[in-house]
């Protein structure tokens, strides 16, 4: 049973938990959409929905603050649905189950959806109270954020008028973020030749697993393994002194994760198998002396496999493993306006061999400034044509860069430090946010 209903702020809690009754898996957010329409209509608010799906709830300022600006209010409808292995849950119809356990709210085996329920849940309080004082309000809901920000991306010129925005998505208690990363996508696309195994070949799969992996920007900083790097990084040095015959190269899943594990199918000669052993051996005792304190599950590991049916070209093979070794990944700089902060970053984030004899390389780039974005992406799609690939680079979205003196920012430090007694910290994320869709799309914000 649930039990967050009794928790303080009572009402929040209560919507956050009718919230959580209502699915909403990214670009399946019909059922969410009419749920505020009616929460909007049974409270005689006005309110208008965009093509997207993007919902706007308005509310006057109570007596006395009905001249101040309005403020505008944010959040996503949509939730990241992820559940264990072998539970049974469907997210397109099954209601979410919170409570309270040890001081935290959970949902247990699922997702809870509290990024961005919670947000969602404050503002429909906020709109329904008759005993809180505030200006007019604009309260603005959007679609999909968690794969690809699309509502933002669609939002028009006129959905909303206030000059002020609050942006409820922050991650972290007592955190104030006043910018976030630009990001796109850059794949490159290897066609490669096949050939025949020779005679008197033994085939193996080398793996590597256990690194801690990550998002691709909040965690970029923290030096956390790559394993298509480190797995390339043995096949690199020891096919420059012995044979080594690559069949497959497969690592990473997400374009906007550090990539965990990975594993190579190759063909070397039979009377080689005990030199690639103590080879690898070698390999994994340095990199368990480099990993040793930021990578401490790293593991590799040795198996022996059927010969594949074919096997890379020499040329193709020394193609692909140089290119994988060339293009950069972690932090590419700093930031001086947010210092300890990263400003600008790149992510090696899957490999695969796909149909039509071609590998697919996805990789990810961010900065908090356009230029930034830009300079990285052309770093790593520079690599990707020296190396004969087609580049194909996304959409992208926009960076916010961070403004430490914004007036905004200045009265949200004070009321944080008069609420909790406590000083908040003031940062940038390495991540995606609307808000930098935002501050492309009403630069007046």
């Amino acid at each position: 049973m649930s039990n967050i209903g009794q928790l303080y702020p009572s009402r929040m809690w209560q919507i956050f938990e009718d919230i959580c009754q209502v699915p909403r898996p990214s670009k399946h957010e019909e059922k969410i959409i009419q749920y505020l329409i009616e929460f909007a209509e049974s409270n005689a608010l006005p309110f208008k929905k965009d093509h997207a799906g993007n919902i706007l709830i308005q509310k006057a300022g109570t007596p006395g603050y009905e001249d101040c600006l309005p403020v505008v209010l944010q959040a996503h409808m949509d939730m990241v649905c992820e559940k264990n292995e072998g539970v049974r849950h469907d997210f397109l119809k099954d209601p979410i189950h919170p409570y309270e356990k040890d001081g935290w709210v959970t949902a247990g085996k699922t997702t809870l959806g509290a990024d961005c329920g919670m947000g969602m849940a404050s503002m429909l309080a906020i709109l329904e109270s008759h005993d809180i004082e505030h200006p007019p309000i604009e309260a603005l809901f959007t679609v999909d954020e968690e794969t690809g920000l699309t509502g933002a991306k669609a939002l028009q010129s006129g959905f909303i008028s206030g000059k002020i925005l609050i942006n409820l998505d922050s991650e972290d208690e007592g955190e104030i973020f006043i910018g976030c990363a630009g990001g796109v996508d850059s794949v490159g696309k290897l066609h490669y030749t096949k050939t025949t195994v020779p005679d008197g070949m033994f085939a193996c799969k080398i793996s590597v697993s256990g690194l801690s992996g990550g998002h691709s920007g909040d965690d970029i900083g923290k030096g956390r393994g790559n394993s298509i790097k480190i797995l390339n990084r043995f096949l690199y040095e020891y096919g420059n002194q012995n044979k080594l015959h690559l069949a497959s190269f497969q690592g990473g899943n997400l374009r906007n994760a550090i990539p965990r594990e990975a594993q190579a199918i190759l063909v070397i000669p039979y009377s080689d198998k005990e030199k690639l052993t103590i080879a690898l051996n070698h390999y994994r005792a340095m990199m368990e002396n480099e990993l040793l304190l930021r990578e401490p599950g790293f593991k590799v590991r040795l198996e022996s496999q059927d010969l594949p049916e074919a096997i890379m070209g020499e040329s193709s093979q020394s193609d692909l493993l140089r290119l994988i070794y060339s293009i950069p990944h972690g932090v590419v700089g700093m930031s001086f306006r947010m210092p300890g902060m990263v400003e600008t970053s790149t992510n090696l984030a899957s490999i695969r061999f796909c149909e039509s004899d071609i590998v697919e390389i996805v990789t990810s780039q961010r900065s908090d400034l356009e230029s930034g974005k830009e300079d990285v992406a052309q770093m790593v799609e520079s690599c990707f044509l020296q190396a004969g690939a087609k580049v194909v680079r996304g959409e992208g979205y926009c960076g916010w860069a961070p403004n430490p003196d914004s007036d905004l920012l200045k009265k949200a430090v004070v009321c944080y430090e008069t609420l909790f007694g406590l000083k908040p910290v003031v940062r940038s994320i390495h991540a995606g946010l609307e808000c930098g869709l935002f501050s492309e799309k009403f630069p007046e914000l």
